[in-house]
């Protein structure tokens, strides 16, 4: 992948964009967050119906981070099976249903559809995270056939972001102003349309 540079270097910008991209969440008005969580919901849906998804992995958002806290639930009333993430010791992700039994890290592979957070993606596809690197271990388990999508504010589909060698790609970014934005399939990861 393109724009590698030197590890250490990389953290560091990468802490850099991610304090800006927080810092801007932490400062957007809730109703405003609110409103444009509802039309992520709407575009997550689209993607959903797209590629007649019914099993997918997604996460359960924190109250700034895009999606909004009832992402999961407005999954489940579409008729979905919906996996969420469990923080292991290691920082690996297992998976777990509604009633909270955990299904083993590998159960990410057998979805048709993963939804991550992000903090920033590129138009290459490559995402920035919280920094703990638990999503690019679940990512290398998911088959390149299967939709990788990640859910952003606007301003948040930047034209670059660091890059590592271990970062997982992304194949389409869902924004509230600009909708299903597929990313180059030079990733190999599938993309939605």
């Amino acid at each position: 992948m393109p724009g590698f540079v030197e590890p250490s270097e990389a953290r560091a910008a990468k802490a850099r964009v991610r304090a800006a991209m927080l810092g801007r969440r932490r400062s957007t008005p809730p109703a405003v967050r609110t409103a444009a969580d509802l039309r992520l919901h709407a575009e997550t849906l689209s993607v959903v119906r797209t590629v007649s998804a019914r099993r997918i992995a997604a996460y359960a958002p924190y109250p700034t981070e895009p999606g909004g806290v009832d992402l999961p639930d407005v999954l489940r009333s579409a008729g979905l099976v919906v996996l969420l993430p469990v923080l292991l010791d290691d920082r690996d992700l297992d998976w777990a249903e509604r009633d909270g039994t955990a299904v083993g890290v590998n159960a990410v592979a057998g979805v048709d559809l993963v939804v991550v957070p992000a903090v920033a993606v590129d138009r290459r596809g490559v995402r920035l995270g919280r920094g703990g690197g638990s999503y690019d271990r679940a990512l290398a388990r998911v088959p390149a056939a299967i939709p990788v999508v990640a859910l952003l504010y606007d301003g948040e589909l930047v034209d670059e972001v660091p890059a590592e060698p271990h970062d997982r790609l992304v194949g389409a970014a869902i924004t509230p102003e600009r909708g299903i934005v597929d990313l180059p399939t030079s990733t190999g990861r599938a993309r939605v349309d």
